[in-house]
């Protein structure tokens, strides 16, 4: 399957601008593209780094950099310093008259951030995952999936077919920047996140997440190679990281990370 060209893949320039944060001394080290999430907080963006938010167990910044990673996270286009760009609405209403999506825009992004951190010489380029919750994680998924350079991926509270949520109206939950025109003509988001094995994918649910409904998420899980796969399921939770699923993505990137 060719999801590449759903989002205008394409060879991206290194782009700065965000925040990064590095582990005391030389280095390499591994590292991580945090991608931030959405949440509604239009103005956070980035500083989800640094300061945590609603959906976050803590500040992930310092907890990344505590494990032994160095971590860089960009605004995305309506976000933090990037609001002057427009709002969601607008933003995703332009990218569709030219028959591109506010996805695959974001996604263009994230790809220039990856090749900033790549060239950072404190940063070893063999070993940088992504990691993100909600919007994050889409963004984090996708952007492993296509670029082989990604070591691995950590998908929080996000992993959910398509198909079975728009037979629900549940899709309708989700805002209007995750579009990918064309996608189930090819597959959906289960198919795409199978692209990243064998290298290591860690996805957390929330058994109360309305985001990710049972049948949509049983249906992307039920597509992933067990090669490198590791999901972790807690019962209780609603759409938020909780300090059980940060522990366990923090021990399965620590080990994946220094694998030798």
């Amino acid at each position: 399957m060719r999801f590449e060209e759903l989002v205008g893949w394409a060879p991206a320039e290194p782009l700065a601008g965000g925040v990064l944060l590095c582990p005391d001394g030389p280095g390499p080290f591994p590292a991580v593209l945090y991608c931030h999430a959405h949440g509604g907080e239009y103005g956070l963006g980035k500083r989800e780094l640094t300061e945590g938010a609603w959906w976050t167990s803590g500040p992930p910044g310092p907890a990344l950099v505590a494990a032994g990673f160095a971590v860089y996270c960009i605004d995305m286009p309506g976000f933090g310093a990037r609001q002057a760009e427009g709002s969601e609405e607008a933003l995703s209403l332009a990218e569709a008259w030219h028959g591109r999506s506010l996805f695959a825009r974001m996604l263009a992004d994230q790809r220039g951030a990856f090749e900033y951190l790549a060239t950072d010489p404190r940063v070893d380029a063999a070993r940088i995952f992504t990691w993100g919750a909600s919007m994050g994680a889409g963004l984090g998924t996708w952007l492993a999936a296509l670029e082989p350079r990604v070591a691995g991926a950590v998908s929080l509270i996000m992993l959910a077919d398509i198909a079975p949520m728009i037979e629900t109206g549940a899709h309708a939950r989700h805002g209007p920047w995750y579009t990918a025109p064309g996608l189930l003509r090819m597959g959906d988001q289960g198919d795409v996140a199978a692209g990243i094995a064998p290298r290591p994918l860690f996805v957390a649910h929330g058994g109360q997440d309305a985001l990710t409904p049972q049948a949509a998420r049983e249906a992307a899980l039920a597509k992933l190679p067990p090669e490198g796969f590791t999901h972790f399921f807690q019962p209780e939770a609603d759409h938020a990281e909780t300090a059980e699923m940060r522990e366990a993505a923090l021990a399965f990137l620590k080990t994946h990370a220094h694998k030798s």
